[in-house]
């Protein structure tokens, strides 16, 4: 089994998570949702991706603002990772995407648009890299 493991970094980034868990559904993807912060809460996160099951194939870090939590768990997990800027604070998520695709080389995150498409083609490129596992 392939499943998608989506992190926000807040409660509040539920709702605008949401849109890609309805895909997911839709396509009978499996998937499991977690809220980690890379500030409050990094050791909780470290653990999690270090006993990540082998079933998870692809990781969505969603985070606005400093955006700093796709990053983080791409210098953990040797997994693809997308990060989703979020289109929040006084910047409308511009700070969250500059922070996510200036990377340093060897810690990759493909990062999508900010906002609602961004959400949504995560969870488009998630599918397409789990389908490189099926074929």
């Amino acid at each position: 089994m392939q499943k998608v493991l989506i992190v926000a970094g807040s409660e509040s980034d539920r709702g605008f998570v949401n849109q890609a868990l309805e895909l997911f559904d839709g396509w009978n993807i499996e998937y499991e949702f977690k809220i980690f912060s890379a500030h409050r809460n990094l050791k909780e996160l470290q653990s999690f991706l270090e006993t990540l099951s082998k079933d998870f194939k692809v990781i969505i870090g969603v985070a606005g603002l400093s955006a700093a939590l796709p990053g983080v768990i791409a210098s953990i997990s040797s997994l693809p990772v997308i990060g989703v800027p979020h289109d929040v604070g006084p910047l409308n998520g511009v700070d969250a995407i500059l922070s996510m695709a200036m990377m340093p080389k060897g810690v990759p995150v493909a990062t999508m648009g900010i906002g609602n498409h961004g959400m949504k083609n995560a969870a488009y490129l998630a599918k397409r890299i789990l389908d490189l596992g099926r074929n």
